[in-house]
């Protein structure tokens, strides 16, 4: 018998086949861009961020062209773009000409939109969720806001409650490096390929609101 759908599941489902119908028909680059990242599903758009916040060793948050081509071919979304698109993408958000572009702000124009009712409980549940107030989510963070008390795998011996967490954490990290930790820049990524896929906003707000007792 196959699993039951949840709505969750559904919702991005039909944005995955939406996005996919979107980009045969795309012709700018950074909307093509942003469908690509939507085809992945809800973390689409944390995986390309994961992968650009890698290459920034110096932590000035600046790309440089082959950075940017490495990030995109890395990711594997290169090959959908010919080079002159390629091109394009690149100096429409090197806006000063510098060579270099600011990936939070190239990031931040490829996300899919959010409205400020979303943008406030999205921020309120990460809050919660950092009770250490150090910007970052844990295991030890998730102790005792997220309960796997009544998870079959935990009921049955076959997980622990460590396990089982950890397990929940790489919905934030399917798309990039697996290291336990997710950011809030991370958290918002996701949940704007989530809320992408929602066209309801009492809908995302009641979603946020019973999957984070909030």
């Amino acid at each position: 018998m196959p699993r039951p759908v949840t709505a969750e599941t559904r919702n991005e489902k039909e944005m995955i086949e939406s996005a996919k119908k979107q980009f045969a028909f795309a012709t700018d680059p950074v909307e093509k861009l942003k469908l690509l990242c939507l085809q992945r599903g809800s973390s689409g758009i944390l995986g390309l961020g994961r992968v650009f916040r890698r290459m920034d060793d110096n932590g000035n948050g600046d790309l440089s062209k082959d950075e940017f081509i490495k990030g995109l071919n890395d990711t594997g979304l290169g090959e959908s773009f010919p080079p002159e698109e390629i091109e394009e993408l690149f100096s429409r958000f090197d806006a000063d000409s510098s060579g270099k572009i600011v990936f939070n702000e190239f990031l931040r124009a490829i996300r899919p939109s959010m409205s400020k009712g979303r943008i406030d409980i999205v921020e309120k549940a990460f809050s919660k969720l950092d009770k250490t107030g150090d910007g970052m989510i844990n295991v030890q963070d998730l102790k005792g806001v997220y309960n796997v008390r009544n998870h079959p795998a935990y009921l049955n011996g076959e997980m622990t409650e460590k396990q089982l967490l950890t397990k929940f954490l790489r919905k934030f990290e399917e798309e990039g490096d697996i290291n336990g930790v997710v950011t809030k820049e991370e958290f918002f990524d996701y949940y704007n390929g989530v809320s992408a896929s929602i066209d309801e906003d009492a809908y995302f707000d009641l979603m946020m609101r019973n999957c984070w007792k909030l």
